[in-house]
């Protein structure tokens, strides 16, 4: 099956390496410059055309250069009507047909991309200088430069970047070196090339920029290690992130190393972005971008970065053909997190993670009803249709427990694990579908008589086309991490009968206790078990356990969700208002909730309570949202609107 969101001709023509030149321009929030894609001709009667994915791009000229001829000849090329998730196809002419290498040179600039949020000062943690950052999954590589917008095609790239802020890219940096990188006095003012190579075929989703006041501070790496790695933040956190990380992140890959394969991308970096990422944390090669709703102080949340460490073999090693088989990336990815969790810490951590995952599984099942479709495993995309559209916890948590349930099924982990090995080592390099990846299971297991006929068994069709809320087989989680979690939701729920005043909770109910217990504690007073609370007793929640002003925004999200699960209770119109100052950045912080798991729930729990009130916050604040978030959540809005719901009135 083609890449149903690509309109290039990437199986007549494939880019086998990109050269970027580029120069980054705050005053005009664009990137302006070229690309040079090196293609390989992989049609028998050769090609006569070039179609690139391009949206909102301002194209200049365009040249081409045919096998080793030394002289690039200005060609004619055509922008197609753009389409509203394809954007717009660039045909460039060959002149005549072709069976040898092409070279083909594109002048442009951006425009409003929505691959790239530009930050003013404010919106930063310094506030004195602007930031710039990409986010190019899933498909908004074609609004940062013209390319074959698909996973099913790996490019090498070099790129010479010129800034007058320091320069970060999903590259090993070969110039500047880390001591000839501006001086304070410098910054902002003077035009500084920074120069970089990426060696390992990498499809276009990982094409990743950023530049900002950024310094680094690199990490203690055991030795004998073929990588270094180090986290890059703003001056006024990076300490901070330094803290975070130096103790866990060069641990979780030599972990990851000893289970799969030498990690092959020779640097594994942070990124702690500012607010507005939209995620927890994205993979891009050698320079993983996270969220700074990660830096607790105490640690609590790092095991996030097992997942992006991960994704190295994973998503960047072992890549989806197309959207359709995203669960590939993902679903594997957060199998394999677990593993190494148990490894790191024990089995019953792994099962924990599996629990508190299931939450967010049934929430976007149930969430999708009306749209079953994006319940499925493996989604088959019409053309065109935007693959954003079903982001969920599906194809992590669906994913995660199919492989699971397959692992048990097949003997265990000492059984199933070789499998992986096999897999990462067969298919490294690779763009894969879900047939490929089954047939290469079967396959591995068929002179096993045993396993072949429990593979023989498995639900197929149920697990990766199957609708509904529950899952084709049943699967248990060791819930021993879990206990103390229920026992302290159970006394909340037997207590609502009781007097307030007359409550005997306090602070050392949690003591002892971690992060991920008290996410779970919460998440089982949303759950269908146990009724909303009274108002007075969330109102003695959010005191007693300072979940009103926790800096944690794990814990704020479930007591917000806790406090507006009721639209019509009298608990979530009084902590409406706060639950949408907090995403939006208006509570005195200053900092807004960009990441796309806390202000798309709350801005949907609060409108559903009061939607004035949620119109009111986003549109005010809309803007300090990255794109891809700002047009999910418009997205929402539109769709609302024209069902007589929550998002109405004078913004539709």
């Amino acid at each position: 099956m083609s890449d149903p969101t690509t309109q290039s001709n990437y199986d007549k023509i494939a880019t086998t390496d990109l050269e970027l030149d580029w120069r980054v321009d705050f005053d005009t929030g664009t990137i302006s410059g070229s690309v040079i894609h090196r293609l390989e001709v992989l049609a028998e009667d050769g090609v006569g055309e070039v179609v690139l994915d391009t949206s909102d791009l301002e194209v200049e000229t365009v040249e081409v250069k045919i096998g080793e001829e030394p002289v690039w000849e200005g060609v004619q090329f055509s922008i197609g009507t753009a389409h509203p998730v394809m954007g717009s196809a660039l045909t460039i002419s060959l002149g005549r047909v072709h069976q040898g290498g092409v070279s083909v040179r594109v002048t442009y600039k951006t425009r409003d991309s929505m691959a790239l949020q530009w930050l003013d000062p404010q919106q930063t943690q310094g506030k004195r200088y602007p930031y710039l950052f990409s986010q190019c999954q899933p498909i908004y590589a074609r609004a940062l430069v013209p390319i074959q917008d698909t996973p099913s095609v790996k490019t090498r790239y070099t790129a010479r970047i010129t800034s007058t802020l320091p320069v970060l890219m999903s590259a090993i940096r070969t110039a500047p070196a880390l001591k000839d990188f501006p001086s304070a006095n410098d910054l902002g003012q003077k035009l500084v090339t920074y120069e970089y190579n990426q060696p390992i075929p990498i499809p276009s989703y990982l094409l990743a920029i950023a530049s900002g006041n950024v310094v680094y501070r690199a990490f203690q790496v055991p030795e004998g290690k073929a990588w270094t790695s180090g986290v890059w933040a703003e001056p006024e956190v990076v300490d901070a992130a330094w803290y975070e990380f130096n103790e866990d992140a060069p641990r979780f890959l030599t972990a990851e190393e000893a289970i799969t394969s030498d990690y092959r991308f020779g640097v594994y970096d942070l990124l702690v972005l500012p607010p507005a990422f939209p995620y927890g944390g994205m993979e891009n090669a050698c320079l993983t971008f996270v969220t700074p709703t990660l830096l607790t102080g105490d640690r609590s949340l790092v095991d996030v970065v097992i997942h992006e460490i991960t994704h190295s073999w994973f998503g960047n090693g072992v890549t989806q053909a197309n959207s359709s088989h995203f669960w590939l990336n993902e679903g594997w990815t957060t199998y394999m997190e677990r593993v190494l969790q148990e490894r790191l810490h024990s089995p019953a951590h792994r099962g924990f993670s599996f629990l508190i995952g299931r939450k967010g599984l049934d929430d976007d099942l149930t969430r999708y009803v009306g749209r079953p479709k994006y319940q499925r495993l493996q989604i088959n995309f019409e053309k065109g249709e935007d693959p954003d559209d079903a982001y969920s916890d599906v194809p992590y948590e669906k994913g995660a427990n199919f492989l699971l349930h397959l692992e048990r099924a097949l003997g265990g982990l000492d059984v199933f694990l070789p499998y992986v090995k096999h897999y990462v080592q067969r298919f490294m390099g690779q763009s894969i579908t879900t047939q490929q990846w089954k047939d290469d299971l079967v396959a591995y297991f068929k002179e096993d008589e045993r396993a072949s006929k429990v593979l023989d068994g498995i639900l197929w069709d149920e697990w990766l086309f199957g609708e509904g809320l529950t899952l084709p087989a049943p699967v248990e989680y060791d819930t021993t991490l879990a206990t103390a979690s229920y026992a302290l939701a159970s006394r909340w729920d037997k207590s609502r009968s009781t007097d307030v005043s007359q409550l005997d909770f306090s602070p050392g109910d949690v003591d002892g206790i971690d992060t991920n217990q008290i996410i779970v504690f919460l998440e089982r007073l949303q759950s269908e078990q146990i009724p909303p609370l009274p108002h007075t007793h969330i109102d003695h929640l959010g005191t007693v356990y300072a979940l009103t002003h926790t800096p944690n925004a794990e814990l704020r999200l479930r007591f917000y969700e806790i406090a507006l699960r009721d639209p019509s209770s009298s608990a979530a119109h009084a902590y409406a208002v706060d639950a949408a100052r907090w995403v939006v950045g208006a509570d005195g912080t200053g900092v807004v909730k960009g990441r796309m798991k806390f202000c798309r729930p709350v801005l949907r729990a609060v409108g559903s309570v009061d939607r004035g009130i949620a119109v009111k916050w986003y549109r005010e604040y809309r803007e300090a949202f990255h794109p891809i978030a700002r047009g999910l959540i418009d997205k929402v809005r539109r769709k609302c609107c024209h069902l007589g719901l929550w998002w109405g009135g004078a913004d539709a």
